[in-house]
């Protein structure tokens, strides 16, 4: 679906943000890209959709270089969501952003009246429609913007820290909208993220970035057991994990692979074993590794 083949990108003063990465998501597929900051992750997104020129290497969307396309064949099949969305609002109301992309396609009105209806609806912010785009808050300004970025009919979103900024229901629902549009629609998502937590959850693949090169890329499930490549790139495991490596380390707690979600772990934990009974009555029995 979209590839990339050793690309690297330098800035003016020679610094390197992206070095040698071979990338590929396939059509309907979640991937995450975690890193820590400076790592290369926006830099990546912005290559991805050629608001950066690679300094080498290249992009294969569908098979065809990302160089070769005109802008607006890329902006059709590729959008993207910055961390920031006052930096992507910028018409008077909703329904206009909305509607800007789609119009200079030079989509009929009636047309694009239809889209912008569908897409809101979609999003479920039909309520919005009329609101100033400045009157809103953060979490419906993002929706608003990813509402622009849908109406374009993409094949793959680009997600930079989509949850940055929001509170603990806000992620819950950006994310589950994000989940249903990947499932449903089968578009391409693509998510830079810091929030580790997550990836288990919502996500197909996942790429850990660490000075510009992607370390690895894969299933959650595998590349999270790889704990040397995670402290590597200075991340840390879902909180969930963590805990279990705790225990397994200091409390000699019995468990063959870390559980990365609240489900894995309970059904780990409800696992009949005689080992895992009494690891627990142990850890019972010394208060102390509670606190």
């Amino acid at each position: 679906m979209i590839s990339t083949r050793a690309l690297t990108y330098s800035y003016g003063d020679g610094t390197r943000a992206v070095v040698d990465v071979d990338l590929r998501v396939e059509r309907g597929e979640f991937t995450a890209v975690m890193g820590a900051n400076g790592s290369g992750k926006t830099t990546l997104l912005k290559l991805l959709i050629g608001l950066l020129k690679p300094t080498s290497g290249s992009i294969l969307l569908e098979g065809r270089e990302l160089r070769t396309l005109k802008d607006t064949e890329i902006f059709q099949r590729i959008g993207m969501v910055f961390q920031d969305p006052n930096d992507q609002l910028f018409a008077p109301t909703v329904e206009d952003d909305v509607a800007f992309g789609v119009m200079n396609l030079g989509v009929p009105r009636s047309e694009t009246a239809r889209i912008v209806d569908s897409t809101l609806d979609t999003l479920g912010i039909s309520g919005l429609r009329h609101k100033a785009v400045h009157a809103l808050s953060f979490g419906q300004k993002r929706r608003v913007a990813l509402a622009g970025v849908l109406a374009m009919k993409p094949s793959v979103i680009l997600l930079d820290e989509p949850t940055g900024g929001l509170d603990p229901l806000g992620v819950t629902s950006i994310m589950s909208l994000l989940h249903n549009l990947n499932r449903e629609h089968r578009i391409s998502m693509i998510m830079a993220t810091h929030d580790i937590d997550l990836v288990p959850l919502f996500c197909d693949s996942m790429v850990i970035m660490h000075g510009g090169r992607a370390l690895t890329q894969g299933r959650p499930s595998d590349v999270l057991k790889n704990t040397g490549i995670i402290r590597q790139a200075s991340l840390r495991l879902p909180r969930i994990a963590h805990l279990f490596e705790i225990l397994r380390e200091k409390d000699r707690f019995a468990v063959d692979a870390l559980p990365l979600t609240i489900g894995e772990a309970r059904r780990e934990l409800l696992e009949p074993s005689k080992s895992k009974a009494e690891s627990i009555t142990e850890i019972a029995d010394r208060p102390e590794v509670l606190l």
